[in-house]
This record gives structure tokens, sequence and C-alpha cells, in this order.
């Protein structure tokens, strides 16, 4: 069985039995990280820890609330609850919301929790290694949209498997016209929510002076113009999944409001004092350097670190090795079929041509470039001199 490191997150705020914690457990097939209080943890669960050690009675927070978090965005981490008292109803609320085991502060503590923290590391070792194993093997079926076979593109297929599972924040990031939405759909059909609405919003398409109301919707009378109640993204998107495409574009201002939404799951209309509760996924996306729009103060830091919950790159067309040839194949057969046109081919020539060239719009400048050229060919085989490139910008 191949060794995998286990990341264990102790929530404790007793520093000195924390490190008791740490003393006890850490080896050299684990990393053990510490935290004084539930806000700290909150800050860091986007990295995803096997397991989470966590304190009954935390300060401003309960043990119980922590563990349903915890739950909510990732059912694979394995939940201990430690506290110092064992009352039965406490130790059945525990196990009703996820727990995998409760230990009770005493002398047997710190032994006890060794041997459960040996038996969950060796269940996520299992599964990390039968993860490895899937990565291999990637169903094209369930990604049938996603064209190329290139070792960047199985790249993103597999990170997209991973994803699929969890109810994790992610984002997305590539030049323009990568197809960003299409790996965000991708998530979410094959995902548990598959069923429930997929709701994509281009922040940057939506007037700055209308997007609170366009994301979280008002009540009638809420503002000039406001004649009728109206639903909002988020709303819409409710037990399913909103993209946010253009998250770099976001007024800063709204971006406090959106952090608001993403830490609590709550909502609130423009006209309205009533909380909202949602179940949403969210998945966004960018073309932008968010890194240096927060230096550049057009972006809050902690709304930053908050959208590193799992990334997924998507690579430039030039960088895709011979996928270029094989979208240029599949766009050309369906446009043709779509506008039922005799199916056309290119010259190998007219295929060197476009392989020297940039595609700095990625795969939207393809699909358009291939679509002008069945048009503008005249025969069955599209030649080099019947191609219109888009001037590079």
């Amino acid at each position: 069985m191949a060794k995998f490191l286990t990341r264990i997150f102790v929530v404790e705020d007793n520093e000195f039995f924390s490190h008791l914690i740490k003393q006890k457990l850490e080896n050299d097939q684990r990393e053990i990280s510490l935290f004084a209080s539930a806000e700290t943890f909150r800050s860091s669960l986007h990295q995803n820890p096997d397991i989470v050690i966590l304190d009954y009675n935390l300060p401003e927070s309960n043990g119980i609330d922590l563990l349903k978090e915890i739950k909510y965005f990732n059912q694979e981490i394995k939940t201990i609850l430690i506290s110092g008292q064992d009352k039965v109803e406490v130790v059945i609320e525990a196990y009703e919301n996820g727990a995998e085991e409760y230990i009770k502060k005493d002398d047997n503590a710190l032994t006890l929790l060794e041997l459960k923290v040996q038996k969950h590391s060796s269940e996520v070792n299992l599964r990390k290694e039968v993860d490895l194993l899937r990565e291999q093997i990637i169903d094209r079926n369930k990604y049938s949209r996603i064209i190329g076979e290139s070792q960047a593109i199985l790249k993103v297929l597999r990170l997209i498997q991973k994803v699929e599972k969890t109810n994790m924040l992610a984002l997305i990031t590539g030049e323009s016209g990568t197809g960003k939405e299409l790996v965000a759909s991708a998530i979410h059909y094959n995902s548990e929510r598959r069923n429930k609405p997929f709701v994509a919003v281009n922040v940057a398409a939506i007037p700055e002076d209308l997007i609170e109301s366009e994301l979280f919707g008002h009540e009638r009378g809420a503002f000039t113009g406001a004649d009728t109640k109206r639903i909002g993204k988020f709303e819409e998107a409710n037990e399913g999944t909103i993209f946010l495409d253009e998250i770099g574009e976001m007024d800063i201002h709204m971006q406090t409001k959106l952090l608001r939404v993403l830490q609590e799951s709550k909502i609130t209309r423009l006209g309205s004092n009533k909380e909202i509760p949602l179940n949403v996924r969210v998945i966004a996306a960018t073309n932008k350097n968010l890194a240096q729009r927060v230096k550049d103060g057009k972006m809050r830091e902690d709304l930053y670190y908050r959208l590193q919950g799992f990334l997924i790159h998507l690579p430039p067309l030039r960088e895709r090795e011979n996928d270029l040839l094989i979208l240029a194949k599949t766009m050309l057969q369906q446009f043709c079929t779509a506008n039922r046109l005799p199916v056309k081919t290119f010259s190998s020539e007219a295929l060197k041509a476009m392989m020297k060239h940039p595609w700095s719009g990625n795969v939207r400048e393809l699909k358009a470039f291939v679509e002008r050229s069945v048009l503008i060919s005249d025969g069955e085989i599209i030649e080099a001199e019947d191609l219109i490139f888009s001037q590079n910008i």
C-alpha cells in the first residue's frame, strides 16, 4: 500500500492539552495543525484536512455546530469530538451529526485518541490509494462535452472527478474562451446536485447598481422601479449550483456581501431584514490574476483566500498539444450537421497553418474560425487560402 501524509487539524482552546495531543500523535506520516478557536479553523478548512479533532466547548462556538459545517463541506473528513462531559444526549448528538468518534477527556483520552487516529489514518490511506487508482481511469462518457486528449486536459478531468464528489467551493481560472463554464457544468451534472438547478451568472455583465438585486433578489418597493418581489440567482439555485463567472470583476462593496453569504449560507433580499437559509454549491471563475487584484485594492484579501477552496486551471489552447485538431474536426462536423451542409475536411496545408496560429481567443476563437471557414470554402476540402484568422490583440 502506498504511504500518504495524513493531515490532522486539532481544534482545542486549551493550549497545554492541544500540545499534548500533537506530541502524542505526530510522526513522519502525520501533519498536525493546531487551532485555538473555531474562527481560525474555519479560515483554514479549505485546506481539506483528513481528520479533525474537535473540542466540544470552544470560545464563541459549539463543537456540534462546527461538526455540521465540516460534514457539509466534505463528508469524507473524519471527525473526532472530545469533551469533558459524558452526558448521553451529547454523545448521541455527536454521532447523529456525523462524528466518527466521541472521546471523554480523562486520563485515558490520549491513549484512546492515538488508537482512533491510527484506525482512521489507515482508512484515509486506503481511500487515497483507491482514488489514486481511479484517477488513472477517466470515464469520458461523463465528460463528453470536454473534448481533447492532451495531458493538460486530462489533468483537468482528474480534478473535476475529485471535486464533483464534494460541496467544496471551486475556483476555475484560465484565459478567456478556454471553457470555464463548461467545466463548471461538468462538476454540477456529475455531482449529487445534478437534478437541481445550475444557474450561471456573468458578474461582469451586470451593472453595479443592479448586481445585489440580481444575486440576492428584492422585495416590492425596495427601490424605485421595484414594482414586484424578485427572486435572486442564489435563491434560484437553491439545492443546486450557482456559477459566478468573472468573479474578479465584482465591485469591492459587493464582495463584502458575497463573503458573508459564503460564510453563513444565508441571503437577505433588498428591502427585507429576513435571512433566508440556502443550500447552494458555489463555483467561481476568472480570467484575472486575483492575487494582483488584491494588491491593487480591487479584491478583498479574505474573499481571495475563501475562493481558494479547490483550484482548477484551464490551459490555453496553445498548450494542449494536438487537441486543436481534435476540436476543429469535431466543431466542423457539428456545424455542418446542424446546418444540413455536406461535412467538409481541412487540407493538410490548412491544418499546418492552423497549428501555427496563436489562438489568443482559445476554444471560442477556434469555434468561430471553423464555422467561418466552412462557409467561405466552396469545395469539400477547406484549403489554406480559405482561412481567415482573427487578428491578434
